[in-house]
């Protein structure tokens, strides 16, 4: 068995963040456009607010527009789908992120299809997830979490990946799923191990 490496992620963070820092400041210096990202959060679920909270500190200390949206829990299905049609609309924003869960009486596969493909920034709508899954990663928005690890690792292991062997634990569509896409498009061997899963110690 090879032996286990300590991953800095907290380097690599830091690192990413500085790099999409300098090219947003050299896109708006070229173009007078600033990324536009939208957070829209409904209800006040703890957790959810903390991710939120940092992405929408980050999204402003990468010099980025950055809007956030906090909707009361009682907000209705209808106003929220009204909301997502102007961020849709609005030509200063170029991300738009629903804050997930939302509370019970919101059907949330409405809502995520609902938002242009295009401006799907955590890569949740079918047509993204469809173009992830064939093969065009180029052309799709990735989830962030797998699109991450995925920077984690070739920063790691360096930019080449093939042929080594991958296990992906979990095989939600928000993480196992395109993780285990992404690892595949990189000519790994991946294994996806879940809930389950029989013997799971001798998979890993």
């Amino acid at each position: 068995m090879s032996q286990a490496r300590i991953i800095d992620g907290k380097a690599i963070a830091e690192s990413v963040r500085d790099e999409i820092s300098s090219r947003s400041a050299a896109l708006f210096e070229a173009s007078g456009v600033r990324p536009g990202l939208a957070v829209v959060l409904v209800g006040e679920d703890p957790a959810s607010q903390v991710y939120v909270r940092n992405k929408d500190a980050t999204a402003a200390a990468c010099g980025f527009h950055s809007v956030k949206h906090s909707l009361d829990a009682d907000t209705s299905e209808a106003d929220l789908l009204d909301l997502i049609g102007q961020l849709n609309e609005d030509a200063a924003i170029h991300g738009i992120l629903v804050q997930l869960p939302l509370p019970g009486h919101i059907d949330e596969s409405k809502v995520l299809r609902l938002i242009k493909p295009e401006k799907d920034v955590d890569g949740f709508h079918p047509v993204n997830v469809g173009l992830l899954t064939a093969g065009e990663r180029d052309t799709a928005l990735v989830p962030c979490t797998p699109a991450g690890s995925l920077v984690l690792l070739k920063r790691t292991l360096g930019d080449t990946l093939s042929g080594m062997n991958a296990v992906v634990i979990g095989r939600s569509n928000i993480v196992g799923k395109p993780m285990a896409n992404l690892l595949l498009q990189e000519s790994c061997t991946v294994t996806i191990a879940h809930s389950r899963t029989k013997d799971l110690p001798s998979v890993v």
